[in-house]
């Protein structure tokens, strides 16, 4: 059984999909699980209660988590180190595989230029040192010996059918697809990665079934050489047969789209990573394993088409 606790997400769903190439066995676990592939098992769950998280772990081979708490300072620090510190005790009992899906927020900000594995570890905001905190408390369980875990790692995401959690297509997809300008937080200048979600969702099921990936933490494959903030929506808005019609957001103009938008409420101290190149290298996962990256511009083609 390979058991995915917060299915629904996009990245979950993409998971979901993808492990179906390793066994026909998952477990889909949130409070109301749906069923991505028919043999899909469902369990309804509260995943920050202690007990429900051991019930939805049992009898798993390898774990996933891909929750997706509410974008929120407050709630990220009250509910991620409970959570994790929950997964980490039911995975050792049950003897279960770990992957924790994550994001880059802990790397120092004067690093996100060329950002590898081994980037150091510097939150520069408080969700970050939050992030840094969690995945903290997992590999230090690895080193002890306690535990058999990975860190999949990815920038910020971006692809089909995702509600309220992409940057990108709440910024860019659709304003335009409604004739309004795209919106870009603090400079068009700078060149800024996205990971694909179909991309991250089979790569994540790769590593979890690569018995070599285990016990360090890897950058999901990503497309080398992203585009700047004007040429993201340039490309976006050719593909949609639109202007590429834009405004610049500065921090008074971010908080206030947040009044409208519930992700952009949070970003005011996230806009570090627009400020300057955010660039993703996954050289280390090419190097080892056979995979197609799906281009900027191959994701772009695919996200119009299926939800514009």
């Amino acid at each position: 059984m390979q058991t995915i606790l917060g299915a629904g997400g996009p990245i979950g769903i993409e998971l979901a999909k993808a492990l179906t190439a390793y066994t026909s066995k998952i477990r889909l676990v949130n409070r109301n699980p749906e069923k991505v592939n028919e043999t899909d098992q469902l369990l309804a769950a509260d995943l920050l209660d202690r007990n429900q998280v051991f019930k939805a772990i049992l009898g798993s081979s390898v774990v996933y988590v891909t929750v997706g708490f509410p974008y929120n300072l407050k709630i990220w620090q009250q509910n991620w180190p409970k959570f994790i510190k929950n997964v980490i005790d039911a995975c050792v009992e049950h003897n279960c595989k770990l992957v924790f899906f994550d994001n880059i927020y802990m790397y120092d900000a004067n690093f996100l230029h060329g950002m590898a594995e081994d980037t150091p570890i510097d939150p520069p905001s408080k969700k970050g040192k939050v992030r840094a905190e969690i995945a903290a408390m997992i590999m230090d369980k690895v080193k002890e010996g306690q535990l058999e875990a990975l860190i999949a790692r990815s920038a910020d995401f971006y692809g089909p059918s995702i509600k309220n959690s992409s940057m990108l297509t709440e910024m860019v997809f659709k304003p335009l697809s409604t004739g309004k300008k795209a919106n870009w937080m603090a400079s068009l200048n700078f060149r800024h990665s996205f990971t694909y979600t179909p991309d991250a969702g089979r790569a994540t099921a790769l590593l979890g079934n690569s018995a070599k990936a285990y016990n360090q933490v890897w950058h999901l494959p990503t497309a080398k050489n992203p585009y700047t903030g004007k040429e993201w929506i340039t490309a976006i808005a050719n593909e949609m047969g639109v202007k590429p019609r834009f405004q610049v957001a500065s921090r008074f103009i971010v908080r206030i789209l947040g009044l409208f938008m519930p992700i952009m409420k949070e970003m005011p101290e996230m806009m570090y990573q627009y400020d300057r190149d955010y660039v993703f290298n996954s050289d280390n996962f090419d190097s080892h394993f056979d995979f197609k990256t799906t281009s900027y511009l191959e994701g772009i083609k695919a996200i119009v088409k299926s939800d514009y």
